[in-house]
């Protein structure tokens, strides 16, 4: 089914772009599909992102691969139930979403790639279902530095802050206020010019993207519920219990997620290969599209090569 991506003003992308929709666990959950032949790759946004952010690779994987870009419950176009009551957003739950998404729509294992916070996801999808997972791409994976466990091994003057803001965000209208003056035009776009390093890639369009789920009922409810989520699993517990192996991207001048520290990774032994990306921020897919996704497609392709042959011995 084919559907609009959200009820507001379309952008000139969600315009022209082809959604569909899927329900999952009674929810509608929205999705893109490019590509008709070659293996499947499933496409996993960060925070506050949605299928949209693919929109610069969805076309350019599709030439040799069946592509699918979806939103995360709480993300995007796709539902957005209530915290706690309807649902509870964890990785663990996105990873199930994920799972079915791959068995339902797919019908076939799967490539994930995953940006940010939907590294993580895919990673807790591909541990959850060995079957399901071929590979798995992180473009500059989230580190979950606020995390209950990292946190613990801070000094207490710096364990006391995180805690503090996120039970003051959970008092309903400190939250609202918050989410108000945070989901603007104005605010999206110097959060995205810090995020990025070239600034001739936060568009008006970009914004778009990022803003225009946050007018959607619950969205303030899925925000708040997300920073307080302090638990779940870290990137560097998944990593060396994936059935599969990993190509790991990761834009040098990302602000949030120092590469220092996601070098570290390089030394997992499912990480098959930890490719630094000189001057790109947090979203390296979308910023330099040119630069990513010709490594995508080569790695995926022989992956996919190298498995087919496996298979075909047996």
């Amino acid at each position: 089914m084919t559907v609009s991506a959200s009820n507001h003003s379309p952008s000139a992308y969600r315009a022209h772009a082809e959604f569909k929709q899927w329900t999952w666990r009674g929810f509608p959950i929205c999705y893109q599909h490019q590509g008709t032949h070659g293996p499947a790759v499933i496409l996993v946004h960060g925070f506050g992102a949605s299928c949209g952010h693919w929109r610069k690779n969805l076309p350019a994987l599709a030439n040799h691969c069946r592509v699918y870009a979806i939103d995360l419950l709480g993300f995007g176009a796709s539902a957005k139930p209530t915290p706690n009551l309807e649902i509870s957003y964890t990785f663990e739950t996105w990873a199930a979403q994920l799972a079915d998404f791959c068995r339902e729509i797919v019908g076939s294992p799967a490539f994930f790639v995953g940006n940010s916070i939907g590294c993580v996801a895919i990673a807790q999808a591909a541990v959850d279902n060995p079957d399901l997972a071929l590979g798995v791409v992180l473009i500059n994976c989230s580190l979950r530095l606020l995390h209950d466990r990292k946190r613990a091994a801070m000094p207490w003057y710096r364990r006391l802050g995180a805690p503090l803001a996120q039970k003051i965000l959970n008092v309903k209208w400190i939250g609202q206020l918050f989410f108000k003056q945070l989901a603007t035009p104005k605010t999206v776009k110097k959060i995205l010019l810090q995020a990025y390093r070239r600034d001739e890639a936060v568009t008006d369009e970009l914004v778009d993207i990022i803003l225009s789920p946050s007018r959607d009922a619950g969205a303030v409810d899925v925000f708040v519920a997300f920073i307080s989520y302090s638990q779940g699993p870290l990137p560097e517990e998944l990593l060396p219990i994936l059935p599969c192996r990993a190509l790991i991207l990761w834009g040098t001048d990302d602000p949030w997620e120092p590469i220092a520290l996601g070098q570290e990774f390089a030394q997992i032994p499912t990480v098959e290969k930890f490719i630094p990306l000189p001057g790109l921020g947090h979203c390296p897919q979308d910023e330099a599209p040119e630069i990513v996704n010709p490594i995508l497609e080569e790695w995926i392709l022989q992956k996919s090569a190298l498995l087919h042959q496996q298979n075909s011995t047996q």
